[in-house]
């Protein structure tokens, strides 16, 4: 994509909606109130819309109503809590405790929940310090009602107004991500490139897909509105998205070992077509996702059927000259075809009336979407030190309280701001894994010193006040803008907006900036060291459990080929689903795993063999669906008594995989297939049967290595007894 073109999609985009939603939420109270001589007025509205809108994250309107009316309400109990305990600093201390750990519990249910105990624990830091008379704070209360009334109403008008909006945005990112992958796809057929360090960058960017996708879901999927929309574009939006799936799917399919291909092929020099056929693809979609993220009618950029043609003519001239198997290359064709295919129908769709197809999936899509209900058992259930969300909002609780004692006794002098820049700062850094909390504290660390550097300058050469605040509204709506995208560029364009605000308020902005520094560096330095010492969670505390959901999910995967060889008919729904199960667990420890790679050198005990895991598990993903789709495709065929034994030999070792990975405590259960269908008279096409045995054969390779580098992950970490091992060996 163009850099012209990046620059306006980032405008349509749902990053920049959401800054200038805060921004207006924000900025317009405080014009009002200082136009009649009230900024302190207009900046506790302001405050009240900001953590109302800060809790507006992406998803369905009525999860969003449920959230930010939530929001609303813990800011309200807290700000009373706060008020009535923070004239005493031992009441206010265990105060803080209390909170702390009870909002941070608040992740046990879901990330929107999350949200909002963040925002409850922001609240009670902001009026921590006793600087105002009771009555006061019930009027800076209810200027924070009312700001926060405010942003509803903008929120709730802009989604009545373009109800769709949110999820074209979203899977606008969702398309563009999908070609990301597919760009890196086209690097197995440049032979320069490591086919390892290709892998790693091709699981980070399947678990952005991911992610991005379930917000899809979450937002289409949760309203049958969309799903059944006779305005057509609900419908339409969600065939698009419905389409962009399964081509993520065929994407990720692997007919052969990338390794042999390039020895196979690399001489003649039609790897590069296919690289070139699969970079105009991934440009395509960049495409597509720029013309739905502007509200434009989407129009094909390429013509695919002259490039398929020339390189299937390129393969017939390979296999004449050379004197070699062409079937591999023939079915990437293929898989890439389908790609294209699907490229095709999405393009149709605005040509026809969509909501007439009818797809199974979609009708049935409750079906692929999470509920967030509270459920309190779950906070019950996570009242443990085997919890990873329990352990950190017990370091939340204790560095909070004891850094807000410390701070506050007599021979401690705080500064103008009182503890709360360095509360805010741990607050902000402190993650449950050490490694996400070593990332945001020298993000944090980073923007705020280069921030407090352009604002102090701005602010000597600066005077005008329309100017400062011209400026302020462009560092706001920048920061809020970027939050989610770029979290170290944020806080470089929110130190300014602080900075020029206080100047506002008659404060001395350099002390203030060099306070805000000081704090910040100590906030984090304090963050840093507790996620050390204080009921550190270390992501090898969640290695085993990733490994065995992702292996549970591997496996029910490639069963589904047992029942097609049984010639049963596979629910399309059920199949989409054991495949969204493949992804979420393949997100999750991908996840882990880059975490992992930030902990301290000492705690990396099998770095190595989880890299080869995460590795193995996506090449057996990849070449699982490939396998699925051929026999959907070939419904009439009937398979060999070796395509059958080789496919109970893949299944046994994940089985011994996963039975390696099980203790008693461990949920999902898993259950092994125990029936195999009877083997008939084969009715493939000889080359097409050898094809089957080569995948087959390489899958089982790959299972038996999984399970190999299973025991080896294992044994670096200390957690399994060789005995056992030989048990499950028999």
């Amino acid at each position: 994509m163009k850099k012209t073109k990046e620059i306006s999609n980032f405008f349509y985009s749902q990053y920049f909606a959401d800054g200038l939603r805060i921004t207006i939420g924000c900025v317009v109270p405080i014009i009002i109130c200082a136009a009649f001589g009230e900024f302190l007025m207009g900046t506790f509205i302001s405050l009240g819309a900001l953590l109302i809108g800060l809790s507006d994250t992406p998803g369905a309107p009525s999860h969003r109503r449920t959230g930010m009316i939530s929001c609303l309400i813990v800011c309200i109990l807290t700000q009373l809590i706060t008020v009535a305990s923070n004239s005493n600093i031992w009441i206010m201390t265990v105060v803080i405790g209390l909170l702390c750990f009870l909002y941070s519990m608040f992740a046990v249910f879901n990330a929107r929940a999350a949200t909002v105990g963040s925002m409850g624990i922001l609240i009670m830091l902001i009026n921590v310090d006793d600087a105002y008379t009771f009555k006061e704070e019930m009027y800076f209360l209810l200027f924070f009602i009312i700001g926060a009334v405010w942003y509803m109403l903008i929120s709730f008008s802009l989604s009545q107004v373009r109800p769709y909006r949110l999820a074209q945005q979203e899977l606008s990112e969702s398309i563009r991500f999908v070609g990301d992958f597919i760009r890196l796809r086209a690097n197995f057929y440049d032979h320069k490139v490591d086919l390892d360090d290709n892998y790693r960058k091709l699981i980070e960017k399947q678990i952005e897909v991911h992610e991005h996708q379930e917000n899809v879901r979450d937002l289409l999927f949760q309203s049958k509105r969309s799903i059944k929309d006779t305005t057509k574009v609900g419908r339409f939006l969600t065939l698009i998205f419905n389409d962009i799936v399964d081509l993520f799917e065929q994407s990720m399919t692997t007919h052969y070992d990338y390794e042999v291909i390039r020895k196979t092929y690399a001489h003649t020099g039609i790897l590069k077509e296919f690289r070139n056929l699969l970079l105009k693809i991934a440009n395509e979609l960049d495409h597509l996702a720029y013309q739905l993220n502007a509200n434009r009618a989407p129009k094909p950029l390429y013509n695919f059927k002259d490039d398929i043609e020339s390189i299937k003519e390129l393969i017939d001239e390979v296999e004449q000259k050379e004197n070699i198997n062409s079937i591999p290359l023939k079915k990437i064709l293929i898989s890439i075809r389908s790609i294209t295919v699907f490229i095709h129908n999405i393009y149709n769709y605005n040509a026809i009336r969509s909501n007439k197809v009818n797809k199974q999936e979609i009708e049935e899509a409750n079906k692929f979407i999470q509920t967030e209900h509270i459920v309190w058992s779950k906070l019950r259930d996570n009242l443990s030190f085997n919890s990873s969300i329990f352990r950190h909002a017990l370091r939340m609780a204790v560095v909070m309280a004891v850094t807000y004692l410390v701070l506050n006794m007599d021979w401690f002098n705080v500064g103008s701001m009182g503890s709360y820049w360095v509360l805010l700062t741990i607050m902000v850094i402190l993650k449950p894994g050490f490694g996400l909390t070593k990332e945001r504290n020298f993000q944090r660390l980073l923007g705020t010193v280069i921030g407090g550097i352009i604002g102090a300058i701005i602010l000597m050469t600066v005077h005008n006040e329309i100017a400062l605040f011209i400026l302020l509204i462009f560092f706001f709506l920048t920061a809020y803008s970027l939050f989610r995208v770029n979290y170290i560029v944020a806080v470089l364009f929110m130190t300014p907006y602080v900075l020029i605000m206080l100047s506002f308020t008659g404060y001395n902005t350099f002390e203030i900036a060099k306070e805000r520094i000081f704090d910040t560096f100590l906030g984090g330095m304090i963050a840093f060291v507790s996620s050390y010492v204080v009921f550190p969670n270390w992501e090898s505390f969640q290695i085993r459990p990733n490994m065995r959901q992702l292996l549970i999910a591997n496996y029910n995967y490639l069963a589904i080929a047992v029942r097609l060889l049984s010639d049963e008919t596979v629910n399309i729904t059920e199949y989409k689903l054991s495949r969204k199960e493949v992804y979420i667990a393949s997100a999750n420890m991908g996840s882990t795993f880059q975490r992992m790679l930030s902990e301290p050198k000492w705690r990396q005990k099998s770095t190595k063999e989880v890299n080869r895991f995460v590795i193995l598990n996506h090449i057996l993903s990849s070449y699982g669906a490939t396998l699925l789709t051929q026999l959907q495709q070939a419904m009439n065929a009937n398979y060999t008594k070796e395509h059958l034994l080789l496919l109970k030999k893949i299944l046994g070792n994940m089985a011994k995989s996963i039975v390696l990975l099980t203790d008693d405590q461990d949920q999902p259960i898993f259950t092994e297939v125990s029936e195999f269908p009877e083997v008939t008279e084969e009715t493939l096409d000889p080359a097409e049967s050898k094809l089957i045995t080569e995948q087959l054969q390489f899958l089982n390779k790959i299972s038996a290595d999984l399970y190999k580098s299973t025991v080896d992950v294992m044994e670096k970490e200390a957690i399994i007894h060789p005995q056992k091992i030989e048990m499950i060996n028999g």
